[in-house]
This record gives C-alpha cells, sequence and structure tokens, in this order.
C-alpha cells in the first residue's frame, strides 16, 4: 500500500492539488522569459517607445535648427536676359539688341540680433525638454511592461487557485455522496457541495478567459507569441525600501523626475520668449558682402561689337531700426509674460502633484508589504481553520457547508496573498517612476526574484 492510499480521503486531495499546483506551475519554464528578456522585446517591439524616441529625434533636429539664426549664411544667384532698345531721333531711327549674364555671391552674418540669440538659447533648453520626454517615456515602458507580466502571473496564479479549490470541492462532493449512501449525512450535504462545485466551474471559465486575455495583453506588448513569464520563487523575500524615508524620495524627484524637469524647461523656454518678444523693439545689425559678374558677350548699348564685363564687390553693415508696428510688439510682450506665468503655474502644480504620487507610492508599497505579512498568516490560519473543519465534519460537530467555506476562505487568502506580492514588487517600480530613478536595471532586482 503507497503513501498516497494510506491518507485519508480529505488528505488525498489536498496532497493532489499541492502537487498538480507545483507541476503546473514549474511545466512551462523550460521556455519561459524573465521579466528582463520581456521588458528588452519589448524595448523594441513597442510601437508608444518607438515613437518617442522618434519624436526626441525630431526634437533634437528641431533644436539644432535655432543655431541658424546666429550663424553667417551664403547665397549664389545667377541670371542672363536679351535686351533690345529701340531709339528714334531727328535724323535716323536705330535699334539695338544684346545678351546679359550676371552672377552675384552674397553673405550676411548678424552681428545684433537679440530674438536670434534668445532663440538660439531656447534651443538648449528643447533639448532638455526633449530628453526628459524620452525617459518618461522609457520609464512608462519598465511600467507597462511589470504591469502585464505581473498581471499573466496573477492571472495565472488565479487560475490554478480555483482549479485547486475545484478539485478539493469534488472530492469533498464525493465524500459527501459516499456518507449520505451509508446514511451518516443528510442529502443536504451533497446539493451543498454540489452548488460550490458548480459555483467555482464557473470562477474557473472566467477565470481561464482572464489569463487569455492577459496573455495577449503581454504578446502584442512584447512583441513575442505565447510568451511564458517566469514565476516568482519560493520563498518570496520582497525587498525594502530604500532609502526608508519619504522625504528622501520626494526630495529626489525634485531634480530627477521627467515630469517636473519638463514643466521646467517649458518655464525657461517661455522665459526665453519673452526676451524674443521684446527684440521686436531692438535694432538689429548684420554685415554684408557680395560680389557681383556682369557680362556682355556680344555688344552693349555705348559700343557696338565688343564685348564687356564688369565686376563689382562690396563689405557694409546692415542697421535696421523698427519704428512702429501697429502695436504688435507690446501685445506680443503682453502674451508671452501671460505664457511664462502659465508655464510657472504649470511647474507648481506638477511639483505638487509628483510630491504627492511619490508619498501615496511610498506608503502604498509600505502598506503592500504589511499585507502581505498579515495574508501569510491569514494563510497558515485558513490552513489549520480547514483541518479543524474537516475533522470536525468526520466526528459530527461540523457540517459541510463549514467545510466548504473554509475552503473557499483558504483559496481566497491564497490568491489575495499572490497578488499582494505582485502589488508590492509593482509599487517599488511606481515609487521610482514616482521620483524619476527608475531604470533597467532596477528589474535586474525582481528578476532575481523570479525561478531560474
Amino acid at each position: 500500500m503507497t503513501l498516497l492510499t494510506q491518507l485519508s480521503a480529505p488528505r488525498r486531495s489536498m496532497l493532489a492539488v499541492s502537487v498538480a499546483f507545483s507541476l503546473a506551475s514549474l511545466a512551462p519554464l523550460a521556455q519561459a522569459q524573465s521579466l528582463v528578456e520581456l521588458y528588452e522585446s519589448a524595448r523594441a517591439f513597442d510601437a508608444t517607445y518607438q515613437s518617442a524616441k522618434l519624436q526626441y529625434d525630431a526634437n533634437l533636429a528641431r533644436a539644432d535648427q535655432a543655431q541658424a539664426g546666429i550663424l553667417p549664411s551664403a547665397g549664389l544667384s545667377a541670371g542672363a536676359s536679351r535686351i533690345n532698345i529701340d531709339s528714334a531721333t531727328a535724323t535716323a531711327d536705330r535699334s539695338t539688341s544684346f545678351n546679359t549674364q550676371n552672377a552675384t555671391l552674397s553673405a550676411s552674418q548678424p552681428l545684433y540680433r537679440p530674438g536670434n540669440w534668445a532663440n538660439y538659447e531656447q534651443g538648449f533648453r528643447q533639448v532638455d525638454l526633449a530628453r526628459a520626454q524620452l525617459e518618461a517615456a522609457a520609464q512608462d515602458l519598465i511600467v507597462r511592461t511589470s504591469q502585464a507580466y505581473f498581471d499573466v502571473l496573477a492571472s495565472q496564479d488565479t487560475l490554478a487557485f480555483v482549479r485547486a479549490q475545484k478539485e478539493a470541492v469534488n472530492e469533498q462532493l464525493a465524500f459527501a455522496k459516499r456518507n449520505f449512501e451509508v446514511g451518516t449525512s443528510t442529502i443536504t450535504d451533497t446539493r451543498e457541495a454540489q452548488a460550490r462545485f458548480d459555483l467555482v466551474r464557473a470562477q474557473e471559465i472566467a477565470a481561464e478567459n482572464d489569463l487569455r486575455v492577459r496573455k495577449i495583453a503581454l504578446d502584442q506588448l512584447v512583441g513575442i507569441t505565447e510568451s511564458q513569464p517566469r514565476p516568482l520563487a519560493f520563498p518570496v523575500n520582497l525587498p525594502d525600501v530604500v532609502p526608508a524615508d519619504v522625504n528622501t524620495w520626494v526630495s529626489q524627484s525634485e531634480g530627477l523626475n521627467p515630469a517636473i524637469r519638463q514643466a521646467r524647461s517649458n518655464a525657461e523656454i517661455a522665459d526665453l520668449e519673452i526676451r524674443k518678444a521684446e527684440a521686436g523693439h531692438k535694432p538689429t545689425l548684420d554685415a554684408t558682402a557680395s560680389y557681383n559678374v556682369t557680362k556682355n558677350p556680344s555688344n552693349t548699348v555705348v559700343q557696338s561689337g565688343i564685348s564687356s564685363r564688369a565686376n563689382t564687390g562690396s563689405v557694409g553693415l546692415l542697421l535696421n531700426v523698427p519704428l512702429f508696428a501697429g502695436f504688435s510688439t507690446q501685445n506680443r510682450i503682453r502674451e508671452t509674460l501671460a505664457l511664462r506665468d502659465k508655464a510657472l503655474s504649470d511647474l507648481e502644480g506638477t511639483r505638487r502633484s509628483v510630491s504627492q504620487n511619490v508619498r501615496t507610492a511610498y506608503f502604498g508599497v509600505q502598506s503592500g508589504q504589511g499585507q502581505v505579512r498579515a495574508l501569510e498568516a491569514a494563510e497558515l490560519s485558513s490552513q489549520s481553520a480547514l483541518d479543524a473543519n474537516k475533522l470536525g465534519y468526520q466526528v459530527g460537530v461540523r457540517i459541510n457547508i463549514d467545510v466548504l467555506n473554509a475552503q473557499s476562505q483558504l483559496f481566497q487568502t491564497k490568491r489575495d496573498l499572490a497578488q499582494a506580492r505582485y502589488n508590492v514588487l509593482l509599487g517599488g517600480l511606481r515609487l521610482r517612476q514616482a521620483s524619476g530613478t527608475l531604470t533597467p536595471g532596477d528589474l535586474q532586482q525582481v528578476n532575481g526574484l523570479l525561478t531560474r
């Protein structure tokens, strides 16, 4: 007689369920991918992140365009024409035709253009803005990949726990039927077990569909068909929050959070926009140079039949002083002042929002860690309660519904515990995202908690 057959029916059921759950979680590990592997796939495949990268390249090119306003410019023009001259005098009429060819090389260098220099400085702020936007997209990709990853794991756990509960309820149903046949229990026990079995079967169908949907979302994000994330290794040792001071996280966010950096760059750009508007009242000074060649290859009006060529060079300064523009400059200044104040208000609002998000994320992780510890204790208590109810049912001091409720409570606790662990890991990443310190290297710590 084997060890399994020596156990009581309820014990055989729980042991078989535990073995089945372990095998189900270990079966796909041969082709499973880690969180880092799926993130790298998402980085190369995700359309949202690729769009952000291309927008970053475009923003850099746009910023470089501002440099053209302070650099010299040069141009070359050429032309050819046919000139006809008809003249009449008292003694005779005369008609003359000749060809003219000319080419001009011109260049200019801005010497004093305040608006162009303000625009040039804006280019540096736009580079900072583009870099912050790309970092925000990169951090968002890390969180979205981790969310999709843990969603699949949570759905897998839910399905496994529901199936384990179904097996346990089915065993309890069979046990109730045998007791009814021998006359030691009523038909009520059987019907209660049957009703609970049907309910768990409905939950299993819903869990299967939820897992299917979560896998589709992960596959679409990472670009891998039938991706299989690696589960957490047991025992799970969740990392602590370091540093363990919420004010430190908030102060880090002031200089690192991409949203604050974007708002600060926008405020600086708006301030430089005021300088550009004020430049509308100021004169401009350019250095100019040109060289012109004019050639008449056949004849001229002066001396027929003789080719002529004239070379002309010039160097000078061009001063432009604005006098009146219909109040457009004054109104433009008023507009930029209002937009600068708006940008400063947006910056302050972003700071407050980020500070709130950091504090919310920090205390969320702390609360999640406390929930994990409480649910771990509740899991042990629920298991003990189930064992006690099964023993009480066998000796007649508990009824079948007590056992079914204890089973339901145990598996619900298991599901809540698994979800709480994923929430803590994801919350840690969201905390780093809120503070602006999230990097792909942070995934390595999470990766170390997964099965090999």
